[in-house]
């Protein structure tokens, strides 16, 4: 008789393995509930959607506000106080920036981008709100405050989900909203503006309340689809970097923006010089005392890639958004177009943007290169900028929106290459703060770009165009000295500011003001000349500047390495590390 086989003991059972393009989650890690650890094309398709509606927010802002502002502050009586609800946002948003990428490196993306959508939501109700220009003003420092991580979120939790070499297939997506707020920016808010009410409200007050809608329904498709692993790990939070760094950065944004109107060498300039030194020295100081919980850990600064991309997203920042602030006043007060039109006629330069992001981006799917869209982006942005140096009162709007294309182009192939650089070069851990400091230094030069520029534009028109009156006033046979010399001309009130200007011997002298440029629509053709002129003529130097900046950045691109773009996403690569 045969003996029974004992039973086979109990074994677990061995861990299931992940079907392929699936990731596995470490035992350590700790998931966001429901969180989704496969990736498929149509998962990351989902998550892109609810990341498109926050962009869309934020992109859609800075078109529409731009074209209203002006609306805004006659209704609110503030037009000499406009200036600081710009600022107001700039410093909220350009300090939130870097916080927004090291807490979400530490604790998750999702709940901060869906912090950032709420507080932007209830920021754009609250300026709706405003009864006047300092309410205004704060609420649009707590609208900023949401705006800090619309962009650097979006770009890192892509970058958390789409390994380098593919992430061109996605980048249409978000290059699509960029495209439609530049062309429904201007004409949405131009019918908000124009508008006396929209359903018994200001119709001015629309280009905040329409945000509420839009973020509504970006924060209910953000909840349900985005769902992605992230590892806990032991920190500190770097409070000391947080407060010197807004020590740093607030004063100098303040100067930056109000230096022109105080003047640079003031005692109030001076004094935001004093504290922004020591806001940078004392936060370098914390950050190399904190290590790797510092909100920008001194390391990647021994980081070849990071640092030159940070300078070459700083200069970019500066000739972008510099070129950006000066073409709509060349368009609008040279050109004599509105403020609609003006943003439609920019539709080449978004174009160029559009197309140079998706050549670089599918060629650098495919061959793994991106060090030649740098060098040779600067070469295009840099002739475009030199070419807008060359416009005068009759340039056709044609060749203009050929020069706006090429500068386009030069944009297109260098800011998500740049990006996309800074993210392949640093640990999966770091992805925020890459992504964020790739942001924050692009808007701090757009920020000293565009004060600089229109410093330069301002502080010399007046007597650019006094020399152009002096010239033309000395000539009897000028169509500007017979149009002088006709009884009717000269009689005519729209006339007056420079007919007054010749009488009193104020040719050829800064005695013009250009606070309101509104007055140079109603003068006579042939008396405007010379003021348009001008314009044209300070126009070139501040162009020509812009030149000089973004040449030093095409010497500088030489010096970007050509890193292996990684075939994992920041999810995969984390992963694998642990």
């Amino acid at each position: 008789m045969s003996t029974p086989t004992p039973p086979a003991p109990d074994l677990p059972e061995p861990p299931e393995q992940p079907e392929p393009g699936q990731l596995m989650a470490d035992p350590g890690t700790v998931p966001e509930p429901g969180a989704a650890t496969a990736l498929t094309h149509r998962q990351i398709l989902v998550i892109i959607s609810g990341l498109m509606m926050g962009m869309l927010l934020a992109a859609l802002d800075l078109t529409i506000v731009s074209t209203s502002i002006r609306t805004i502050s006659d209704d609110l009586d503030g037009l000499s106080i406009q200036a600081w609800v710009t600022t107001a946002y700039l410093i909220t948003s350009t300090i939130s920036t870097p916080l927004y990428g090291k807490l979400s490196d530490l604790y998750g993306r999702r709940p901060f981008f869906l912090t950032a959508i709420s507080l932007f939501v209830i920021g754009s109700a609250l300026c709706a709100l405003s009864q006047n220009m300092y309410q205004l003003a704060a609420f649009r420092a707590f609208q900023g405050l949401g705006a800090g991580g619309l962009f650097s979120l979006a770009l890192a939790i892509v970058g958390d989900i789409v390994s380098p070499r593919d992430r061109a297939k996605y980048q249409g997506y978000f290059l699509a909203v960029f495209g439609s707020s530049s062309v429904l920016g201007p004409l949405v808010g131009g019918f908000f503006a124009s508008a006396n009410t929209i359903l018994w409200v200001s119709g001015w007050r629309w280009v905040f309340l329409i945000n509420v809608p839009i973020g509504i329904i970006a924060l209910t498709v953000v909840a349900r689809v985005l769902h992605i692993p992230h590892t806990r790990r032991e920190h500190r939070i770097d409070f000391a970097g947080a407060a010197l760094l807004t020590l740093m950065l607030v004063p100098l944004l303040i100067v930056a923006e109000q230096g022109r109107e105080w003047g640079w060498g003031s005692g109030g300039a001076i004094l935001c010089y004093a504290l922004g030194a020591i806001g940078f020295v004392g936060f370098v100081t914390a950050e190399r005392r904190i290590g790797d919980d510092a909100l920008l850990p001194i390391r990647l600064l021994g980081n070849k890639t990071f640092t030159i991309g940070s300078t070459l997203n700083f200069l970019i920042g500066m000739g972008m958004f510099g070129g950006l602030a000066a073409l709509p006043l060349y368009i609008q007060i040279v050109k004599g177009h509105g403020p609609t039109e003006s943003g439609l006629l920019m539709l080449p330069l978004t174009a160029g943007m559009m197309s140079g992001s998706i050549i670089s981006g599918q060629f650098i799917s495919r061959t793994g290169r991106y060090r030649v869209f740098p060098i040779a982006g600067s070469v295009l942005f840099t002739l475009g900028m030199f070419l807008y140096s060359t416009m005068t009162v009759d340039t056709s709007m044609v060749v203009v929106g050929g020069f706006a294309l090429i500068f386009g182009l030069g944009l297109g192939f260098n800011m998500q290459t740049l990006v996309l650089a800074m993210q392949n070069s640093v640990p999966p851990q770091d992805m925020g703060v890459a992504t964020s400091s790739a942001t924050f230094f692009r808007q701090m030069g757009g920020t000293l770009g565009t004060a600089v520029f229109l410093s330069v534009l301002f502080g010399s028109v007046a007597g650019k165009i006094g020399d152009q009156i002096a010239k033309v006033a000395a000539d009897p046979n000028s169509p500007f000295s017979k149009a002088l010399a006709d009884p009717a001309v000269a009689s005519d009130p729209a006339n007056a500011p420079i007919v007054n200007l010749v009488k009193n011997g104020g040719a050829g002298s800064s005695g013009i003001s250009i606070d309101d440029s509104s007055f140079i629509t109603r003068l006579n053709r042939d008396l405007a000349r010379p003021v348009l002129e001008g314009f044209a003529s300070s126009m070139h130097l501040v162009f020509a500047i812009g030149a000089g900046v973004l040449a030093v950045a095409f010497v500088i691109s030489w010096f970007l390495p050509e890193e292996k773009l990684r075939t994992q996403s920041g999810l995969q690569a984390r992963a694998a590390a642990e």
